[in-house]
């Protein structure tokens, strides 16, 4: 594991665990922003990098290893739990988010909720190749942030694929951002982390 770790002064004792997308590290302007943004809150969080970026700076995920990307994530969990005394939460943008989702389909004890940035629900251009197979098993509840102008997904395409949860979720839009949800470059929608906090405390209760 490896990565950065916020300690707050008055700590609840919950901790949220963000991992990056496929092109990324942990960080990315998006993560760093949240990290900050719930470490003032007062959850302990993790900004860590998956293995597959640990073993290389730049470049994706081979597609065989995800299973390894997803005992990265259960590691990181296990860390955490030998630090906290609440409630763990895992969070992620694409890639990351995903992992995060098929591990939980799996073992819904492991995490509490899920906080889910821009998941890719297809490949760009490619609409037919749903990654959605899993979703039926998701018990976890779940906060998807989502943009408008995503191409890994629309907004309707990811409405509908969301049915298929049987677990407790919501969703929020944001206009006009894509898969970067605004945080590419300089001009970054300031409140959104905030936003998003608000809407993760009422999702996880």
């Amino acid at each position: 594991m490896r990565g950065f770790l916020y300690s707050p002064a008055n700590a609840s004792g919950d901790t949220l665990i963000l991992t990056h997308g496929a092109g990324s590290n942990c960080n990315a302007p998006l993560l760093v922003a949240l990290g900050e943004a719930f470490a003032e809150k007062g959850y302990t969080v993790l900004r860590c990098d998956l293995p597959y970026r640990q073993e290389r700076r730049t470049g994706p995920p081979f597609p065989g290893n995800a299973e390894r990307d997803r005992t990265g994530l259960r590691n990181a969990v296990a860390e955490m739990r030998k630090q906290v005394s609440g409630k763990i939460f895992l969070g992620g943008h694409s890639y990351g988010g995903r992992q995060s989702t098929i591990l939980c389909a799996a073992e819904p004890e492991l995490a509490s909720g899920l906080l889910l940035l821009s998941y890719p629900l297809h490949p760009p251009r490619k609409p037919e190749q749903l990654r959605i197979q899993h979703l039926p098993n998701l018990r976890t509840p779940s906060l998807f942030v989502h943009g408008t102008r995503d191409p890994f997904g629309s907004i309707e395409e990811i409405k509908k694929a969301l049915l298929l949860i049987p677990a407790k979720y919501e969703l929020i839009k944001v206009e006009g951002a894509g898969h970067d949800l605004g945080f590419k470059g300089k001009n970054r929608v300031q409140e959104l982390p905030g936003r998003i906090f608000t809407a993760f405390e009422s999702c996880r209760h």
